[in-house]
């Protein structure tokens, strides 16, 4: 592995981190929006994240494969951003410009699916991975500092 194999694997972290804060923000941001550019109330996002595998198969744990590569993983990557389809919660509103004209929901508004409180867990979370991945690139610097001391004595 190369000298700086865990700063890029903590800085790929950092980055999907980043993403699912930006992600929960626009959640809470429109957990109100009844109406949106594509029709409808907003739906919730959700952030897929899958691990980056190394090219490099000869690498091996003594605990067994380190991923589906059987080498040491590169990090992660946004895979995708999906949009939740449940429907969210109807709120009985007849005078609201986006109230349900017809069938057995009328007089109902949709509201998003988005709940503020398990969206400030998420946030909560996201914050505290992309801590502990500063910690990690911390770590790594003091370490080199240390060599580096070593080696010049």
């Amino acid at each position: 592995m190369g000298l700086f194999t865990s700063i890029n694997i903590a800085a790929s972290g950092m980055s999907v981190e980043r993403c699912r804060a930006d992600v929960i923000s626009d959640n809470i941001a429109n957990a109100t929006t009844t109406r949106t550019q594509e029709g409808g109330p907003y739906r919730k996002k959700t952030v897929i994240v899958q691990p980056v595998a190394s090219k490099y198969p000869q690498w091996r744990s003594p605990f067994g494969p380190l991923d589906q590569d059987n080498g040491p993983g590169k990090g992660v990557r946004v895979k995708e951003i999906r949009e939740d389809e449940s429907q969210g919660r109807l709120v009985f509103d007849p005078t609201h410009p986006d109230a349900i004209q017809t069938g057995p929901n009328k007089g109902f508004v949709e509201y998003p699916n988005v709940n503020i409180v398990n969206e400030m867990v998420d946030l909560i979370s996201a914050n505290r991975a992309y801590e502990a991945n500063v910690s990690v690139i911390q770590g790594s610097k003091e370490m080199f500092n240390a060599a580096l001391q070593i080696s010049q004595k």
